[in-house]
C-alpha cells in the first residue's frame, strides 16, 4: 500500500503530517499493535486511541535539502510470533520563498577603457536563488546613487533579465577615473526576497592626451630669449624645458629631444630631464640669434609629442641683445601655412588659366562648325553659260539681272550680305585650250556697310583653275590659323571651285588680354598672401614680381 501527500516546508516541528488507522483481527495481546518509522527522516509516529496513529514532523523541513521523502510505516503485533505489515507514504515538500538571491561573489570589479563607444556591455552580474519556479526567477535592478553628483544612471545601465551592465556614455579617464554602485538581485515570491552587491568600474587610461608645455612659455605677440654669456664653460645649463601630460603611466612618461637648431654643434637637451646645455666653448663666430626646437614626446602607444622653440641670445650685455632684438622677431623660417597658400594661389590660377583656354577652344570649335553649317547652306545659285558665250551688249537669251542674298537674323553677330548684278555685265569666254591659270571675270563692290557695325567684310571672289584642291585646302587652313591669333576681322574670302564660300571671323576673346588677367590676378593673390604673413615674409613686394 502506497500513499502520496504534499505538505509545506514551513511547517513546524509537531504538525501532523497524516493519520493512520490499524486494525487487527486477534484479541488480547494478538490484537496490539505496534509501528515504527524508517530511520533518518524528520517525522515521527505517535499512538492514540482505538488504534489510530499519526505521522508528526519530528524537526523543521527544508525543500531546499530535500524535496521528497518517503516514509515508510511498519506495524507488528505482540502475538507469538508476531506479524507484521507495512505502508510506505510519499511526502513532497512544497516550496516556500524563504531564501533570498545570493551572488556569486560578494563584489566585482569591471575595467573599461576610456573613449569607449556607448551601449557596449562591461560586465555581467549573476545572482541564484535556491528556491523554485516563481520563487527563484530572479531580477536585477541598478540602486539609485550618484557619482561626482552625477546620478548613476547616467553612467552605467543593468539589464533586469540577464545582469548584463552597459555603459551609457563614453568616459574620460582625465575626468573620472573609477567609480562604484550597487545591483539589487530580487526574486519573484510574495513578498520578495533580494539582495544587494557593489560593482566597482575602474577606467583604464588611453594615450589621448599630447604633452603640455609649460615653460618656456609661448606668447604670441612678445619674444622670450634665454641669454647666455660667450664666456660660459661647456655643460653651462641654459634653460629647462618644463612639459607635463595628464595621461597616466607611461602614457605620461616624457622624453625631450632637439629637432632642430641653428648650430646643433652648439646645444644639446636632455632626454629625460629636458635641460638645455652647451656642449662646447662658445666663440665670437657663434651668431648672437639661435633659435631651437625642442620636441617633447610621450611613451604611449601611439605616441604623442609636442614642440617648443627656445630663443637663445649669446651675448655678454643687454645692449647687444637689444640692438639684435627687432630682428629675432621677424627671422624667417619655412612655415607650413604660408606654402599651403602660396601652393593654393598657384593652383587656383592655374585652373583659371586651363578653364579659360578650354572655353575659348570650345568656343572657337562651336564657331567653326557653325560656319560649316551656314556655308552649306548658303551656296548661291550659279547660273549656266554655254560654252564659248559672252554678252557685252546686255542683249542676249539669258536674263540680264541675276540676284544672290544671303539673309541672317537680325540679332547675329555676323554681317547680312547681298549681292546683285546684271548677268550680262563682264562675261567673259572661257577657253577650254586656254593654259592660264585664273582670270578675274567678276568683282562687285562691297554692299554691306553699315556705319554703326564694328566689322568690315570685303568679299572677293576668285577662280582656280586646278585639278586638285591643295592649294584651296592650304589656304583655307593658313586663314583658320590666323583666325585664332588676329585681333579683328581681316577678310573674308570665297575660295572656290565656283559655288564654295569660305567666311573668316574675329575671334570673341583676344589671347593677350587673357594673359594679362592671369598675371594680375597672380600678383594680387600672392600679395594677399604676402599681408596676411607679413611676418614671416620680409620681401613681398620682389616676391611678386
Amino acid at each position: 500500500m502506497s500513499n502520496s501527500n504534499t505538505v509545506s516546508e514551513n511547517m513546524k516541528p509537531g504538525t501532523v503530517v497524516t493519520m493512520l488507522n490499524i486494525q487487527d483481527a486477534d484479541s488480547n495481546d494478538n490484537g496490539k499493535v505496534m509501528c515504527v518509522l524508517n530511520e533518518n527522516i524528520p517525522f515521527d509516529i505517535k499512538s492514540t486511541t482505538n488504534n489510530f496513529f499519526t505521522v508528526i514532523t519530528d524537526s523543521e523541513l527544508n525543500r531546499e535539502r530535500s524535496s521528497q521523502y518517503n516514509i515508510t510505516v511498519t506495524c507488528s503485533d505482540e502475538g507469538v510470533p508476531s506479524l507484521s505489515s507495512s505502508v510506505t507514504l510519499t511526502l513532497q515538500i512544497s516550496d516556500v520563498n524563504d531564501n533570498a538571491p545570493v551572488f556569486e561573489r560578494s563584489s566585482y570589479e569591471a575595467y573599461i577603457v576610456e573613449n569607449n563607444t556607448p551601449g557596449p556591455s562591461i560586465f555581467t552580474v549573476k545572482a541564484r536563488d535556491a528556491d523554485w519556479n516563481q520563487n527563484a526567477r530572479v531580477s536585477y535592478i541598478l540602486e539609485d546613487s550618484s557619482v561626482n553628483g552625477v546620478p548613476v544612471s547616467s553612467y552605467v545601465s543593468v539589464s533586469a533579465d540577464s545582469g548584463v551592465i552597459h555603459a551609457v556614455r563614453s568616459f574620460d579617464y582625465e575626468q573620472i577615473k573609477d567609480f562604484h554602485f550597487r545591483v539589487k538581485a530580487q526574486d519573484g515570491g510574495s513578498p520578495p526576497l533580494s539582495s544587494n552587491v557593489t560593482v566597482k568600474v575602474l577606467i583604464q587610461d588611453q594615450n589621448d592626451n599630447p604633452p603640455q608645455v609649460l615653460y618656456p612659455v609661448q606668447t604670441g605677440g612678445s619674444l622670450v630669449a634665454e641669454m647666455v654669456p660667450r664666456s660660459v664653460d661647456v655643460g653651462y645649463l641654459v634653460t629647462k624645458v618644463v612639459a607635463v601630460d595628464v595621461d597616466s603611466g607611461q602614457n605620461a612618461w616624457l622624453s625631450y629631444k632637439l629637432q632642430k637648431a641653428t648650430d646643433r654643434a652648439l646645444f644639446e637637451v636632455g632626454l629625460q630631464n629636458g635641460e638645455i646645455r652647451t656642449i662646447r666653448q662658445v666663440t665670437d663666430k657663434d651668431a648672437v640669434k639661435q633659435r631651437l626646437t625642442v620636441i617633447v614626446e610621450d611613451n604611449g602607444q601611439p605616441s604623442r609629442s609636442a614642440t617648443v622653440i627656445v630663443n637663445v641670445a649669446v651675448a655678454d650685455s643687454f645692449p647687444e641683445v637689444l640692438s639684435e632684438f627687432t630682428d629675432f622677431t621677424q627671422d624667417k623660417e619655412y612655415n607650413d601655412n604660408l606654402t599651403f597658400y602660396l601652393v593654393l594661389a598657384l593652383a587656383v590660377v592655374s585652373f583659371l588659366f586651363i578653364t579659360c583656354l578650354v572655353v575659348i577652344i570650345s568656343v572657337k570649335i562651336y564657331r567653326w562648325r557653325q560656319s560649316r553649317v551656314m556655308y552649306h547652306s548658303n551656296l548661291p545659285v550659279i547660273p549656266y553659260y554655254p560654252p564659248r558665250y559672252s554678252d557685252t551688249l546686255g542683249t542676249g537669251t539669258l536674263q540680264h539681272v541675276y540676284n544672290y542674298e544671303v539673309c541672317r537674323t537680325t540679332d547675329s553677330r555676323k554681317s547680312d550680305c547681298k549681292f546683285g548684278g546684271a548677268g550680262s555685265q563682264n562675261v567673259l569666254i572661257m577657253d577650254p585650250s586656254s593654259t592660264g591659270t585664273m582670270q578675274r571675270i567678276q568683282s562687285e563692290k562691297s554692299i554691306l556697310d553699315e556705319p554703326d557695325s564694328p566689322l568690315e567684310v570685303r568679299l572677293f571672289q576668285y577662280y582656280f583653275n586646278v585639278r586638285h584642291y591643295s592649294i584651296q585646302s592650304a589656304f583655307a587652313v593658313w586663314c583658320f590659323i590666323q583666325m585664332f591669333f588676329t585681333s579683328e576681322l581681316q577678310t573674308a574670302t570665297s575660295i572656290v571651285q565656283p559655288g564654295v564660300y569660305l567666311v573668316i571671323q574675329r575671334p570673341i576673346a583676344h589671347l593677350k588680354y587673357l594673359c594679362f588677367f592671369l598675371i594680375m590676378l597672380s600678383m594680387i593673390i600672392i600679395m594677399c598672401g604676402n599681408l596676411l604673413f607679413s611676418n614671416m615674409f620680409p620681401f613681398p613686394v620682389f616676391i611678386c614680381i
